[in-house]
């Protein structure tokens, strides 16, 4: 069946994980299938946390047919889900000595540094390691939409370095990418030059607090957790 399911178009193909899903999720069979789905979401940039939180619990009950690189670019996919806590959940599901290979044990340092705010960190070690997230298409895009999202509930003004740094992008590359964010973000430019050109971040209830509706509002707590160490 596995093969059946390879052949077939991204959408039937998640139609067709689905349904396995619902009928018998801890059927072993459908192992391969849930594979072959790893594989085409990485191809077709979507995503499915549920298929692979399934795959994942298949693995540990099947541990000698786990595929460490299968596992490795489920891991890719969380990363690129955040802030969701996807990672974390995929994370629980992994034996600890298979966390203790190498490929594993960068993905965790690269979760704690996007968890906590360290971008120029975080693309350090990426570009030590871009044999394992540049497996899966798409990854630094997702990332930058994460540092953005981040920045945007941490600041009303950014400088252009600290953006730079957190998306790791210069010149007219980032010229570009300011360009599209004024038009469809509603970003203001200051008045300025190089590094230290501002940028007006639009208003929200966690970089304007008196914009929160209701005083019992709370900032969840992974936005705390991952907002406090950049203001620190």
């Amino acid at each position: 069946m596995g093969r059946e399911l390879q052949k077939q178009p991204q959408q039937e193909m998640a139609s067709a994980v689905e349904q396995l899903l619902a009928v018998n999720p801890y059927n072993p069979d459908i192992l391969p299938d849930l594979e072959n789905y790893v594989n085409e979401q990485v191809s077709s940039e979507t995503y499915s946390l549920d298929a692979n939180l399934c795959l994942l619990r298949l693995y540990q009950f099947e541990p000698e047919r786990m595929s460490t690189q299968i596992v490795a670019r489920i891991l890719v996919k969380a990363l690129m889900a955040m802030p969701a806590p996807d990672f974390s959940l995929c994370l629980f599901l992994i034996p600890e000595r298979v966390q203790m290979e190498d490929q594993f044990k960068t993905l965790i340092i690269l979760s704690h540094y996007l968890e906590t705010g360290k971008f120029r960190q975080f693309w350090d070690e990426a570009a030590k390691n871009r044999h394992i997230v540049e497996a899966v298409p798409g990854f630094e895009q997702a990332i930058r939409a994460y540092a953005v999202h981040v920045l945007s509930l941490t600041y009303q003004k950014v400088s252009r370095s600290v953006l730079a740094e957190a998306i790791q992008i210069e010149g007219l590359s980032l010229d570009k990418f300011l360009e599209h964010q004024v038009t469809n973000s509603g970003w203001i430019l200051e008045k300025g030059h190089g590094k230290c050109q501002l940028i007006v971040i639009p208003p929200n209830e966690f970089n304007h607090p008196e914009l929160k509706k209701k005083s019992s509002d709370s900032i969840p707590l992974d936005h705390i957790t991952r907002i406090f160490p950049i203001l620190g």
